[in-house]
């Protein structure tokens, strides 16, 4: 395959989900500086394997590549007892794209129960066991179905589904609310 090819290759398959890779990284990594870090090895890498990319879910694909880019990084930079923390801008992107917002227009008293409840909810999913955060991010927050899940992270679909049960399980505890 020729240079342009595969250039032209890598702007259709990978650009288009850049964004989804880099709020991957942010929920993993625990900061937007690190994720920009991982995200761009990650598309060296992505940019390298082009060529033996045999089709298939694009994003998929870029997820793997951005979560194994995302555990060697920190596995090089950062101490084993760190804990990773979405950003609170993961949950406005992830409000914004749904069509919904932080209820500002409501008054500053419901924006601020509103940025407590977004505080609280980030730091729940970060105190998850790191298969339970990694599964219900892949899944309510990336939008992966069970089966890319399952190809990404190497277990079985049955698995995928206990993970994602138990971290909705775990959340609601942690948030007081019954299962």
């Amino acid at each position: 395959m020729s240079e342009r090819a595969l250039a032209q290759r890598f702007n259709e398959v990978v650009l288009p989900h850049l964004g989804d890779a880099l709020s991957l990284a942010r929920w993993l990594t625990g900061n937007a500086t690190d994720a920009e870090d991982v995200v761009q090895d990650a598309c060296i890498k992505a940019h390298a394997g082009i060529s033996g990319y045999a089709g298939g879910n694009a994003r998929a694909w870029l997820l793997t590549i951005v979560r194994n880019t995302s555990y060697t990084w920190m596995s090089r930079n950062r101490p084993r007892a760190m804990v990773a923390v979405g950003d609170l801008g993961d949950l406005d992107d992830i409000a914004a794209a749904h069509g919904t917002s932080l209820p500002d227009e409501d008054g500053p008293e419901a924006s601020l129960i509103a940025r407590a409840d977004t505080a609280a909810l980030e730091a729940a999913i970060a105190a998850l066991p790191q298969p339970f955060r990694e599964t219900l991010v892949l899944r309510d927050i990336n939008g992966l179905s069970y089966r890319e899940i399952s190809a990404m992270l190497d277990v079985p679909m049955g698995t995928v589904m206990s993970r994602l049960a138990r971290a909705r399980g775990l959340l609601a505890s942690a948030l007081g609310r019954a299962p």
